[in-house]
């Protein structure tokens, strides 16, 4: 029993084991009960559904708090805010693909919940490769810091630009290389269909596998922000492996209460924005105006719940008279 609480990544075993024994039981409830038939969420079902992930992600962050510490708690938290506001405006993107590729909200949520099993494991891999690299180069938080100030600058000020999901280079590749079917079969990935030169029985893609390959391509796009950010408030691989997977996990649950008034969330993107200017720049002020010492963790997590708020309250203020607009 000695291996369970052997050092792994700075936190003892057990409590690596406990988090995954958490996310496989969260999983498996989705795929045997929840997702037991192909169904369109309704929007209550989707909003009770996402207050319970959140309920669960905001518990764990409690027995981080008791069992890492405060700072540790803080740290988990602030990242878990980051991470799901990242989130929120990852739906317009999806919403997107989806649109495109024509599928029915029934087959969405199927695609959403393998689309999360993924991301946990391409997540996993991008940390554990961040954490590798801080701890062998610690100047790289400096380049973090930097590509964050960046990145929140250029959001500020950047245009609208719509995603060519139709022109992607990796769709174009499949659609040369393996069979795509012109049409949805239900839920399935995969069908066997006739070839149409041979009549033989081939194996064939799906649009709405299609449309899983897109979402994962897009969260890997959004995962070059969010893995910086939050190494940019810890590099303990923990916290910060953790807090981005619990705000992931209930992203399937919250899209489709979001999805259907993801516009009335336009001036989120720049609450975001300026939260990782300021994540970004904390660094340069802990280490070259604090002397070294840490930023305070509390006022972080403060100034991060803050703005984001303060986004998402001015965005539905300034486009309640649209939706009201909207023709019912």
């Amino acid at each position: 029993m000695e291996f369970l609480f052997a050092d792994w990544l700075g936190t003892p075993a057990w409590f690596w084991l406990a988090f995954i024994a958490l996310v496989v039981a969260l999983t498996a409830f989705d795929l045997g009960i929840l997702n037991k038939e192909d169904k369109e969420m309704g929007i209550g079902e989707s909003l009770k559904l996402s207050a319970f992930y959140i309920s669960i992600a905001l518990a764990f962050g409690a027995w981080v708090w008791a069992a890492k510490g405060g700072e540790a708690g803080l740290q988990y938290y602030t990242g878990f805010f980051i991470e799901k506001a990242l989130s929120i405006d990852n739906i317009f993107v999806i919403s997107l693909i989806f649109a495109t590729f024509a599928i029915p909200p029934r087959y969405q949520y199927r695609a959403l919940l393998w689309g999360i099993v993924a991301v946990i494991v391409l997540r996993g891999i991008m940390i554990a490769g961040g954490a590798a690299l801080v701890t062998e180069y610690e100047w790289l938080l400096y380049v973090f810091a930097a590509f964050l100030v960046f990145t929140g600058i250029k959001m500020l000020f950047a245009g609208e630009k719509p995603m060519d999901v139709a022109g992607n280079p990796v769709v174009k590749w499949l659609s040369r290389h393996i069979p795509i079917t012109g049409e949805l079969h239900g839920e399935k990935f995969f069908v066997r269909v006739p070839d149409s030169k041979t009549g033989k029985l081939v194996l064939a893609a799906t649009p709405l596998f299609l449309a899983l390959v897109v979402i994962n391509l897009a969260d890997l796009v959004f995962a070059v922000d969010s893995v910086p950010a939050i190494f940019a408030i810890t590099t303990d691989t923990f916290i910060v492996y953790t807090s981005n997977i619990m705000a992931i996990l209930g992203l399937r649950a919250l899209y489709f209460a979001l999805s259907a008034m993801v516009h009335r969330f336009h001036y989120l993107k720049y609450a975001l924005a300026l939260v990782l200017v300021f994540i970004g720049s904390k660094i340069f002020v802990a280490d070259f105006i604090l002397g070294g010492d840490k930023f305070p963790p509390l006022i972080s997590l403060g100034v991060t719940v803050g703005l984001i708020a303060g986004g998402i309250i001015w965005s539905l203020v300034k486009t309640r008279d649209e939706e009201a607009a909207l023709p019912q």
